[in-house]
């Protein structure tokens, strides 16, 4: 739940994400909210649709599909150009009812149901904002590369302002009680992805992908695919140490036996920084866990000492005569961010970190 944003929070949001746009005269007070006596927000989501036919922009800003459904249409118009048009900053007819079980799976974030008409109705208006990309959902008429990357980030705008994650971007048809289909169609490609049909699933998983980095970060493309030799990292420790009991600890490695990327210090616990990829393991050996106790690993992102992105716990779990752990290192950061390897030691008493080796190979990108 928060308030829709205003016209500077639009301009900035959409700006940080790198989403070209231009202001349609009146944007900022066209809308239903006087009309209908029902003001937008507090706003839940981002609903996706598409024209269903072409050149739509009156028809969406201005001539409304009829006297039962004027305009404006959507908040956004997106063009095969990929340049958005800001359309209004208020309520909007783009919705329509929308399931309730469909419409609290994108209140909470979770995946969303078939919509059924029987869970009961909502106005979606209310409380969803809404794209409309020109397309003519016939399955043939295909969304540009560049309408598709500008769909992506749209949606990533909306959900970094609101501190939403992709589960609050949705598909008219995931919503509709009266069977809308949209948006549907071939997408011509994104980063290094060729042809392929548009989902809601893969649009969640690539807004997913922009939010797990800073807001200027681009997809690489096929003609940005490493070909260089990556560079070599091979780090540990010098003495072992102490792992007390209940905090996130970083790893801080003092032993340097290669680090051809260049990015790490003895007395800093960055082992890589953005923007490259990266790929290898880190091996550890604990003295002192306890039999079935645990100790959690985890990477970690941050700019400069602030964390900005925690990715998946893996768990090395404590054996009789000495514990071992290897823990794989696949990875993607992007530019002013640094990777940290954390340790929380679960096992209620403090144990000994006896070794802790990382090697993995770097590609820096430009």
């Amino acid at each position: 739940m928060a308030d829709p944003m205003t016209p500077a929070e639009w301009r900035a949001a959409l700006r940080a994400e790198g989403v070209t746009f231009v202001e349609l005269e009146g944007w900022t007070t066209r809308g239903r909210d006087a009309a209908t006596g029902k003001p937008f927000g507090p706003v839940h989501g981002s609903l996706n649709h598409h024209t269903g036919g072409t050149n739509s922009l009156r028809v969406i800003a201005y001539d409304g599909q009829s006297s039962a459904l004027p305009a404006p249409l959507a908040h956004g118009w997106l063009p095969k150009s990929g340049v958005v048009t800001l359309v209004s900053c208020h309520r909007a007819n783009h919705a329509g009812l929308a399931a309730l079980n469909s419409y609290q799976a994108i209140l909470d974030e979770k995946p969303i149901p078939k919509p059924d008409k029987a869970s009961g109705t909502v106005d979606g208006n209310d409380a969803l904002y809404g794209l409309e990309v020109e397309n003519l959902g016939n399955g043939t008429d295909l969304y540009t590369r560049a309408q598709y990357e500008t769909w992506v980030r749209w949606n990533a705008a909306i959900c970094r302002h609101h501190d939403w994650s992709e589960g609050s971007v949705a598909g008219h048809l995931e919503t509709s009680v009266e069977g809308k289909p949209d948006p549907a169609g071939p997408v011509e490609g994104y980063g290094r992805r060729g042809r392929f049909t548009f989902t809601m699933a893969q649009l969640r998983a690539d807004v997913r992908e922009r939010l797990a980095h800073a807001p200027g970060w681009s997809p690489p493309t096929a003609e940005e695919a490493p070909t260089m030799t990556p560079a070599y990292v091979n780090l540990g420790l010098v003495h072992s140490y102490n792992l007390a009991v209940g905090d996130w600890d970083a790893v801080q490695f003092t032993q340097e036996w290669n680090d051809e990327a260049g990015d790490h210090t003895p007395d800093s616990p960055v082992f890589v920084q953005g923007v490259a990829r990266f790929q290898g393991t880190l091996s550890l050996r604990f003295e002192g866990l306890p039999e079935g106790a645990v100790v959690q690993v985890r990477q970690s992102e941050y700019e400069g000492s602030t964390l900005k992105q925690d990715h998946p716990i893996t768990e090395v779990i404590g054996t009789a005569g000495g514990t071992y752990g290897t823990v794989p290192l696949v990875n993607r950061i992007a530019a002013g961010r640094s990777m940290r390897i954390r340790l929380f030691n679960q096992s209620g008493e403090d144990v000994e970190v006896a070794s802790a080796v990382l090697k993995a190979l770097v590609w820096k990108e430009s």
